[in-house]
């Protein structure tokens, strides 16, 4: 793990200057205390570097899983109410989203899945929900711009419905 956690924190500095000069800022989700103090150094050095970038956004997911996600925001919000800051029944779907670690960050429409696994490995549990799911054998190093278009060409193709019937959104 440690010699995974030098080679991202090498890619990143090495990376930096490509983000700014393409515009790309850098964010994570995750539970980031987890991480090594030299890693979480860099990360939060680029992160600060790259915050005035209004082009792309890229999100890294490190060290994190929906469930500590979803653990952390009811946390979170039950101190809130604890406080005084927040009613019981003022908390509903828009509040408990803007405790998640993905508050300021929109639903994916896409979720690409590699190596031919059928499940989404507690990841965005709260925010896939409706979301498309494309599942491909494809492995995630052999995952090349041909595949991709391959999911976008299947993803155009869907209706999307929210959690509606095709009747009811016509």
């Amino acid at each position: 793990v440690d010699a995974l956690m030098a080679l991202l924190v090498d890619t990143i500095a090495k990376e930096t200057p490509t983000l700014m000069k393409n515009n790309v800022r850098l964010q994570t989700i995750g539970d980031l205390s987890r991480l090594p103090q030299t890693t979480y150094d860099k990360f939060l050095a680029c992160i600060q570097e790259t915050s005035g970038n209004t082009g792309l956004t890229l999100v890294i997911a490190l060290s994190y899983s929906a469930r500590w996600e979803l653990i952390r925001a009811t946390q979170q919000i039950a101190q809130a109410v604890k406080d005084g800051l927040l009613l019981t029944e003022d908390v509903n779907e828009e509040v408990l989203s803007s405790y998640l670690t993905t508050a300021q960050i929109p639903d994916p429409d896409l979720l690409i899945r590699t190596s031919g696994e059928l499940r989404i490995s507690n990841f965005l549990l709260w925010q896939l929900a409706y979301s498309e799911l494309y599942f491909t054998d494809c492995l995630w190093p052999e995952f090349s711009n041909e595949e991709f278009y391959h999911a976008i060409v299947d993803y155009q193709h869907r209706e999307r419905r929210f959690g509606k019937t095709s009747e009811q959104i016509k």
